[in-house]
């Protein structure tokens, strides 16, 4: 696996819209400004990429220029790090422009980068994975580092500045505090708190061991889930129907998602998938737990479950469905024996911990922390 160098001060990182476009409009003009000042406060000079700006619609009917942006990023050696604007649902269109571009295949094995982000993100690390580099599953331009209360929040603003040395021996334990997802992403809420409170759980042992070790894979359950399953799921349906008013053909591309993600063997084999530790974390909407199950029986039926030496689930967001979520997760997996570690800080909820794929990881659920080995 080509392992990416730390950042350092004075590096230069793309900022790029690899999903939703939003960081383009007018209105988020306040969040890119806090986000360019929080990341000069590192050292870092942040740029963005021809397209990053261009706006939603512009973005969302136009993913050859998503993935002119990446190859444009990995081919430009003044950028030493790159970091996506923010998730969305269809960054998989990306995928055939990059897989069948042997140029951007090169610049990824001889030009390794930094490479960060969550979400829909997912789709990104397994194919960057596919081509042998180690990517950063955590923190996105919009959603921790352009924080509106004009500082990143602590917990994650310490993971943050993890990329500015080896992981290796870094302990992620959990946060004291966890935070509500805005509502408010408005100018008026530049210099305002997201809402906080205790943390009463710490990590939970579910089941199974409470130490284990493997090597790191996942990503967010929703993201995964429809690679598996794109055209089966009603959800589906409903989630991109605003969009495909203005995009023709986007109702059928989402229709051929897992015919691409086979096409390019983007999803990890049931092989690829022993001694691993699975990290999985469900988004911003929350699937309801019936759902859940459906993602959980995908990964089950491709033999995600069968060889793991353990799993880790990220927190839900706004603690929604903490108690079924566990239920969920027990009753589909069906072995008591495989370790599964509960309410770790990454993925969608606030604050988010990195998690760096293929790293070895030992899990201690009695010590309550993750050692990056």
């Amino acid at each position: 696996m080509l392992i990416p160098e730390s950042l350092r001060k004075g590096d230069k990182v793309a900022i790029i819209s690899l999903s939703n476009g939003i960081l383009g409009e007018l209105y988020c003009t306040h969040t890119k400004e806090t986000g360019i000042a929080c990341l000069r406060s590192f050292g870092l000079e942040p740029v963005f990429t021809e397209n990053a700006l261009r706006g939603s619609e512009y973005i969302l009917a136009h993913p050859e220029a998503r993935a002119a942006d990446l190859k444009a990023a990995f081919i430009d050696d003044s950028v030493k790090g790159i970091i996506t604007a923010i998730g969305g649902i269809d960054t998989f269109r990306t995928i055939p422009y990059l897989m069948e571009d042997e140029e951007f295949i090169e610049a990824v094995r001889r030009h390794p980068k930094l490479f960060i982000g969550f979400s829909d993100t997912t789709h990104n690390h397994f194919m960057l994975r596919r081509l042998g580099l180690q990517t950063y599953y955590g923190q996105a331009f919009m959603c921790d580092i352009a924080e509106l209360s004009g500082k990143m929040l602590p917990y994650s603003e310490a993971q943050f500045k993890s990329c500015f040395a080896p992981y290796h021996g870094r302990r992620i334990t959990p946060s004291e505090t966890w935070y509500e997802d805005r509502t408010d992403f408005s100018p008026a809420a530049l210099g305002t708190k997201p809402v906080s409170h205790k943390e009463t759980h710490g990590y939970e042992l579910l089941q199974g061991s409470p130490v284990f070790e493997g090597e790191l894979l996942g990503g967010c359950v929703d993201s995964m889930g429809e690679m598996l399953l794109a055209g089966n799921l009603e959800r589906l349906g409903d989630l991109i129907a605003p969009y495909c008013e203005f995009v023709p053909g986007l109702a059928d591309d989402f229709r051929r998602q897992s015919e691409i993600i086979r096409r390019y063997n983007i999803f990890p084999s049931a092989e690829e998938w022993k001694g691993k530790i699975f990290f999985a974390e469900t988004s911003e909407l929350a699937p309801s737990p019936e759902t859940l199950r459906c993602y959980l029986e995908a990964f089950r039926d491709a033999g995600v479950f069968a060889g793991l030496n353990g799993i880790i689930v990220g927190k839900p967001i706004n603690e929604k469905y903490y108690e079924e979520y566990k239920d969920i997760w027990r009753e589909v997996v069906d072995n008591d024996k495989l370790p599964i570690l509960y309410n770790v800080n990454f993925g969608h909820a606030t604050p988010r911990a990195i998690l760096p794929y293929g790293a070895m990881a030992r899990v201690d659920a009695e010590k309550q922390e993750i050692a990056l080995l």
